[in-house]
């Protein structure tokens, strides 16, 4: 990759800046260090997004950016291009954001302060779901739908979950019961949506000091505002005070903007299935089977609650 990237440093006037590899799972990205300024060189994994749907990631991280939003800043090629193509892939160079990830998947969070930052999470979530609606989208504005049928419908976004391969009958049986009461409840509900960062895991917020970073906008789309608050949460189910988690971060996004939260518990199983869509493509990447077990078993949990207290009320 080494020649393609050199080519797309050259297209930002960076031919002599020094570079390293940090991420290859979905992007290819690299550390770009050109004298005292740092970039990330993300080379965007082949037919994920269209085009359109890469010119408005940026658009939108340039616009949360000038709304004073700690998000990756994209940066003109000296083609006056926020989007390049080399050897067939779409490439485009954003500011690196200095800080440390809160935490890591399956790992205990080893904050000073974790409550203090959920809730300072949950506070910056709503001043970028308030960014976002001050915005007038420019003509042409693509990006994915987290919506009812993004989520539910006969093509989810991250695919037929109750069709994963590895499921029992009475797992499948469950998922496919808690779709229909969902779908029922969400034509039922009035709730906030518009664009959202949708992927608000551990690895996408970064701490630096007192500041909160948020990068990795690639799965952002229009949706339910509810369905960023139960991505920050779904992974932290199992912290010993996860109760003071939730809390905090409700409490912080409230202190922001109005949210009517009674329908979180409904996004947190609508996350949870969602996952199981997303790993059955992936069922022979290292570790797949480990991570679909998990991720059933969250599904199973979830859906089985939300589905026992619906009936309930």
């Amino acid at each position: 990759m080494s020649d393609a990237t050199e080519t797309a440093l050259a297209r930002w006037g960076m031919g002599e800046a020094q570079y390293t590899f940090v991420a290859g799972r979905e992007n290819r990205v690299y550390r770009v260090v050109n004298g005292r300024d740092v970039y990330a060189l993300r080379f965007k994994r082949p037919g994920y997004h269209s085009y359109d749907e890469l010119i408005s990631e940026l658009q939108w991280l340039a616009e949360m950016d000038r709304a004073g939003l700690f998000v990756p800043k994209p940066l003109e090629s000296t083609g006056g291009n926020l989007l390049e193509q080399i050897e067939g892939q779409f490439v485009d160079l954003v500011t690196w954001l200095d800080g440390k990830p809160i935490g890591q998947t399956r790992e205990p969070l080893e904050l000073e302060d974790p409550v203090g930052t959920f809730t300072a999470l949950g506070a910056q979530m709503a001043r970028f779901h308030n960014a976002c609606d001050a915005w007038d989208l420019p003509a042409g504005f693509t990006r994915c739908q987290w919506d009812r049928d993004g989520l539910l419908g006969e093509a989810p976004r991250w695919g037929r979950f109750w069709e994963n391969r590895t499921l029992d009958a009475d797992t499948r049986s469950l998922l496919i019961e808690f779709r229909a009461q969902a779908q029922r409840d969400l034509s039922d509900l009035n709730l906030d949506s518009g664009l959202i960062h949708a992927d608000l895991v551990r690895e996408n917020v970064l701490l630096d000091g007192d500041t909160l970073r948020l990068i990795d906008f690639d799965d952002g789309g229009f949706g339910y505002r509810l369905f960023d608050l139960a991505t920050a949460l779904l992974k932290n189910r199992g912290e010993p005070n996860y109760a003071a988690l939730k809390s905090g971060l409700i409490n912080g996004y409230l202190g922001q903007r109005e949210l009517d939260m009674t329908a979180l518990d409904l996004f947190l199983a609508l996350r949870a299935v969602t996952y199981v869509g997303w790993i059955v493509p992936r069922m022979e990447e290292p570790g797949a089977r480990v991570r679909n077990e998990r991720f059933i078993k969250d599904a199973q949990d979830l859906c089985g609650a939300y589905l026992a207290q619906s009936k309930v009320t």
